[in-house]
Protein backbone atom coordinates (compact mmCIF):
# COMPACT_ATOMS: atom_id res chain seq x y z
CA UNK A 1 0.00 0.00 0.00
CA UNK A 2 1.85 2.91 -1.30
CA UNK A 3 2.31 6.10 0.66
CA UNK A 4 0.16 4.79 3.71
CA UNK A 5 1.38 4.72 6.75
CA UNK A 6 0.72 1.71 9.40
CA UNK A 7 0.95 2.47 13.29
CA UNK A 8 0.48 -1.10 15.28
CA UNK A 9 0.05 -0.45 19.34
CA UNK A 10 -0.97 -2.60 21.78
CA UNK A 11 -3.54 -1.88 25.11
CA UNK A 12 -3.89 -4.71 27.76
CA UNK A 13 -1.78 -7.26 25.43
CA UNK A 14 -4.20 -6.78 22.45
CA UNK A 15 -2.84 -5.37 19.28
CA UNK A 16 -4.44 -2.84 17.18
CA UNK A 17 -3.62 -0.72 14.56
CA UNK A 18 -4.12 2.27 12.49
CA UNK A 19 -4.17 3.28 8.96
CA UNK A 20 -3.20 6.89 7.93
CA UNK A 21 -4.59 8.36 5.01
CA UNK A 22 -2.54 9.90 2.41
CA UNK A 23 -5.33 12.80 2.28
CA UNK A 24 -7.03 12.45 5.77
CA UNK A 25 -10.24 14.01 5.62
CA UNK A 26 -10.48 14.67 9.41
CA UNK A 27 -13.31 11.63 9.88
CA UNK A 28 -12.51 7.99 11.45
CA UNK A 29 -13.44 4.76 10.64
CA UNK A 30 -13.67 2.07 13.60
CA UNK A 31 -13.87 -1.48 11.88
CA UNK A 32 -14.90 -4.49 14.48
CA UNK A 33 -14.55 -7.93 12.64
CA UNK A 34 -16.39 -11.01 12.50
CA UNK A 35 -14.53 -13.81 13.78
CA UNK A 36 -11.69 -14.67 11.18
CA UNK A 37 -11.08 -11.15 12.40
CA UNK A 38 -7.47 -10.45 14.04
CA UNK A 39 -4.37 -7.85 14.18
CA UNK A 40 -0.94 -8.90 15.71
CA UNK A 41 2.30 -6.86 15.53
CA UNK A 42 3.08 -6.93 11.64
CA UNK A 43 -0.25 -7.50 9.87
CA UNK A 44 -4.11 -8.20 10.33
CA UNK A 45 -7.21 -9.86 8.47
CA UNK A 46 -7.95 -6.83 6.71
CA UNK A 47 -4.57 -6.58 5.32
CA UNK A 48 -4.17 -9.95 4.53
CA UNK A 49 -8.31 -10.59 2.90
CA UNK A 50 -8.44 -9.41 -0.41
CA UNK A 51 -11.77 -8.12 -0.32
CA UNK A 52 -11.28 -6.29 2.81
CA UNK A 53 -7.48 -4.60 1.89
CA UNK A 54 -9.86 -3.34 -1.35
CA UNK A 55 -12.49 -1.57 0.81
CA UNK A 56 -9.70 -0.39 3.93
CA UNK A 57 -8.09 1.29 0.60
CA UNK A 58 -10.73 2.20 -0.91
CA UNK A 59 -11.53 4.13 2.38
CA UNK A 60 -7.89 5.29 2.69
CA UNK A 61 -8.00 7.04 -0.46
CA UNK A 62 -11.34 9.05 0.63
CA UNK A 63 -9.31 10.06 3.68
CA UNK A 64 -10.39 8.06 6.32
CA UNK A 65 -8.09 7.13 9.46
CA UNK A 66 -8.93 4.09 10.32
CA UNK A 67 -8.51 1.82 12.97
CA UNK A 68 -9.45 -1.78 14.56
CA UNK A 69 -7.97 -3.89 17.72
CA UNK A 70 -7.78 -7.52 18.21
CA UNK A 71 -10.22 -7.25 20.89
CA UNK A 72 -9.94 -10.56 22.19
CA UNK A 73 -10.72 -12.82 19.06
CA UNK A 74 -13.79 -14.14 19.22
CA UNK A 75 -15.45 -11.97 22.15
CA UNK A 76 -18.71 -12.63 21.43
CA UNK A 77 -19.87 -8.90 22.37
CA UNK A 78 -17.98 -9.30 25.70
CA UNK A 79 -18.03 -6.39 27.86
CA UNK A 80 -14.18 -6.68 28.09
CA UNK A 81 -14.17 -6.26 24.60
CA UNK A 82 -16.75 -3.42 24.91
CA UNK A 83 -14.54 -2.15 27.59
CA UNK A 84 -11.15 -2.24 25.16
CA UNK A 85 -13.58 -0.55 22.28
CA UNK A 86 -13.73 2.04 24.08
CA UNK A 87 -10.32 2.30 25.29
CA UNK A 88 -9.17 2.29 21.54
CA UNK A 89 -11.78 4.89 21.03
CA UNK A 90 -10.28 7.60 23.50
CA UNK A 91 -7.04 6.54 22.23
CA UNK A 92 -7.01 7.79 18.82
CA UNK A 93 -8.93 10.44 19.69
CA UNK A 94 -6.13 11.65 21.93
CA UNK A 95 -3.45 10.77 19.30
CA UNK A 96 -5.22 11.74 15.87
CA UNK A 97 -6.72 14.98 14.69
CA UNK A 98 -10.19 13.71 14.03
CA UNK A 99 -13.98 14.53 14.38
CA UNK A 100 -14.81 12.83 17.75
CA UNK A 101 -17.79 11.33 15.97
CA UNK A 102 -16.70 8.23 14.31
CA UNK A 103 -18.22 6.04 11.49
CA UNK A 104 -18.20 2.41 12.87
CA UNK A 105 -17.98 -0.60 10.55
CA UNK A 106 -18.86 -3.93 11.98
CA UNK A 107 -18.98 -7.44 10.53
CA UNK A 108 -20.21 -10.70 11.57
CA UNK A 109 -20.38 -10.77 15.70
CA UNK A 110 -18.34 -7.13 15.61
CA UNK A 111 -22.02 -5.72 15.69
CA UNK A 112 -22.80 -6.84 19.10
CA UNK A 113 -19.43 -4.82 20.23
CA UNK A 114 -20.88 -1.84 17.65
CA UNK A 115 -24.50 -2.31 19.38
CA UNK A 116 -23.04 -1.62 22.94
CA UNK A 117 -20.84 1.22 21.82
CA UNK A 118 -23.71 2.87 20.40
CA UNK A 119 -25.92 2.52 23.63
CA UNK A 120 -23.60 4.06 25.89
CA UNK A 121 -21.01 6.58 23.41
CA UNK A 122 -24.42 7.63 21.12
CA UNK A 123 -23.49 11.24 20.82
CA UNK A 124 -19.61 9.96 19.47
CA UNK A 125 -20.95 8.19 17.11
CA UNK A 126 -21.78 9.86 12.90
CA UNK A 127 -22.86 6.68 11.60
CA UNK A 128 -22.82 2.27 11.48
CA UNK A 129 -22.58 0.33 8.72
CA UNK A 130 -23.07 -3.55 9.40
CA UNK A 131 -22.04 -6.46 6.71
CA UNK A 132 -24.26 -9.52 7.80
CA UNK A 133 -24.36 -8.34 11.36
CA UNK A 134 -24.87 -11.08 14.47
CA UNK A 135 -27.39 -9.01 16.84
CA UNK A 136 -29.19 -11.43 18.76
CA UNK A 137 -26.93 -14.08 20.87
CA UNK A 138 -29.53 -15.93 22.25
CA UNK A 139 -31.45 -16.33 18.47
CA UNK A 140 -27.95 -17.35 17.09
CA UNK A 141 -27.44 -20.17 19.67
CA UNK A 142 -30.63 -21.86 19.78
CA UNK A 143 -29.87 -21.81 15.71
CA UNK A 144 -26.48 -23.41 16.36
CA UNK A 145 -28.16 -26.59 17.93
CA UNK A 146 -28.84 -28.16 15.00
CA UNK A 147 -25.27 -28.42 14.53
CA UNK A 148 -23.48 -30.19 17.32
CA UNK A 149 -20.10 -29.22 16.59
CA UNK A 150 -20.62 -25.96 15.90
CA UNK A 151 -22.81 -25.54 18.99
CA UNK A 152 -19.96 -26.83 20.97
CA UNK A 153 -17.46 -24.17 19.79
CA UNK A 154 -19.63 -21.60 20.46
CA UNK A 155 -20.54 -22.82 24.13
CA UNK A 156 -16.47 -22.91 24.61
CA UNK A 157 -16.02 -19.18 22.93
CA UNK A 158 -18.34 -17.67 24.35
CA UNK A 159 -17.89 -19.20 28.19
CA UNK A 160 -14.20 -18.09 27.22
CA UNK A 161 -15.07 -14.52 26.46
CA UNK A 162 -17.45 -14.01 29.23
CA UNK A 163 -15.21 -15.80 31.46
CA UNK A 164 -17.92 -18.52 32.95
CA UNK A 165 -18.27 -22.22 32.52
CA UNK A 166 -19.61 -23.37 29.63
CA UNK A 167 -23.18 -24.84 31.50
CA UNK A 168 -23.62 -21.21 32.90
CA UNK A 169 -23.79 -19.81 28.95
CA UNK A 170 -27.09 -21.45 28.34
CA UNK A 171 -28.52 -19.42 31.43
CA UNK A 172 -27.11 -16.13 30.92
CA UNK A 173 -29.09 -13.43 29.71
CA UNK A 174 -27.41 -12.14 27.19
CA UNK A 175 -28.45 -8.43 25.77
CA UNK A 176 -31.72 -9.01 23.13
CA UNK A 177 -32.41 -6.83 20.01
CA UNK A 178 -35.19 -4.91 22.30
CA UNK A 179 -32.91 -3.94 24.70
CA UNK A 180 -31.37 -1.84 22.21
CA UNK A 181 -32.69 1.84 22.30
CA UNK A 182 -30.50 3.75 20.38
CA UNK A 183 -31.33 5.31 17.47
CA UNK A 184 -27.91 6.13 15.89
CA UNK A 185 -28.11 5.85 11.75
CA UNK A 186 -27.02 2.23 10.44
CA UNK A 187 -27.33 0.20 7.12
CA UNK A 188 -27.13 -3.41 7.09
CA UNK A 189 -25.56 -5.13 3.80
CA UNK A 190 -26.90 -9.15 3.71
CA UNK A 191 -25.53 -11.42 1.88
CA UNK A 192 -28.36 -13.58 0.22
CA UNK A 193 -26.74 -16.82 0.97
CA UNK A 194 -23.53 -17.83 2.82
CA UNK A 195 -23.68 -15.75 5.98
CA UNK A 196 -23.26 -17.66 9.45
CA UNK A 197 -26.03 -14.94 10.91
CA UNK A 198 -29.78 -15.76 9.30
CA UNK A 199 -30.68 -12.88 8.69
CA UNK A 200 -34.52 -13.20 10.34
CA UNK A 201 -33.00 -13.71 13.26
CA UNK A 202 -30.57 -10.50 13.17
CA UNK A 203 -30.77 -8.00 10.16
CA UNK A 204 -34.60 -8.50 9.83
CA UNK A 205 -35.29 -8.32 13.49
CA UNK A 206 -33.57 -5.49 14.23
CA UNK A 207 -34.94 -4.07 11.44
CA UNK A 208 -38.24 -4.48 12.33
CA UNK A 209 -37.07 -3.17 16.26
CA UNK A 210 -35.69 0.01 14.56
CA UNK A 211 -39.23 0.87 13.36
CA UNK A 212 -40.65 0.41 16.58
CA UNK A 213 -38.51 2.65 17.49
CA UNK A 214 -39.63 5.35 14.96
CA UNK A 215 -36.27 5.53 13.76
CA UNK A 216 -35.92 3.01 10.78
CA UNK A 217 -32.86 1.87 9.06
CA UNK A 218 -31.97 0.05 5.81
CA UNK A 219 -31.80 -3.25 4.82
CA UNK A 220 -29.75 -4.14 1.93
CA UNK A 221 -29.52 -7.62 0.27
CA UNK A 222 -26.85 -8.52 -2.06
CA UNK A 223 -24.52 -11.35 -3.81
CA UNK A 224 -21.43 -12.28 -2.32
CA UNK A 225 -20.04 -11.53 -6.22
CA UNK A 226 -21.17 -7.60 -5.71
CA UNK A 227 -18.77 -6.34 -3.27
CA UNK A 228 -17.53 -3.69 -5.23
CA UNK A 229 -20.42 -2.01 -5.98
CA UNK A 230 -21.07 -2.90 -2.24
CA UNK A 231 -17.81 -0.83 -1.10
CA UNK A 232 -19.07 2.23 -3.08
CA UNK A 233 -22.23 2.05 -1.03
CA UNK A 234 -20.78 1.91 2.05
CA UNK A 235 -18.55 5.30 1.51
CA UNK A 236 -21.61 6.88 0.01
CA UNK A 237 -23.55 5.81 3.50
CA UNK A 238 -20.41 7.28 5.51
CA UNK A 239 -20.77 10.69 3.12
CA UNK A 240 -24.27 11.32 3.58
CA UNK A 241 -23.78 11.40 7.25
CA UNK A 242 -21.01 13.46 7.53
CA UNK A 243 -22.72 17.10 6.68
CA UNK A 244 -23.58 17.97 10.04
CA UNK A 245 -20.01 17.81 11.96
Amino acid sequence: MEGITERFFQIENEWNIIHLPEKPSGFGVFIIGDKHHYVDEHSSFWIQHYGRSQLLQLLMLKGYTIFYSNLYGRNWGSPEAVLLAKQLYHLVLKREILNKKIHILAEGMGALVAMELMESMADRIRSVAMLNPCLDLKSQIQHEKENKFFYKRMLKELSAAYQMEPKEVLNYSFPQIENYQSVVPVRIWQKMYGSPYPYRLHSKKYEEWRKQLNSPIKLTFHFPENLHRIHHMIIHFFKEHEKEL
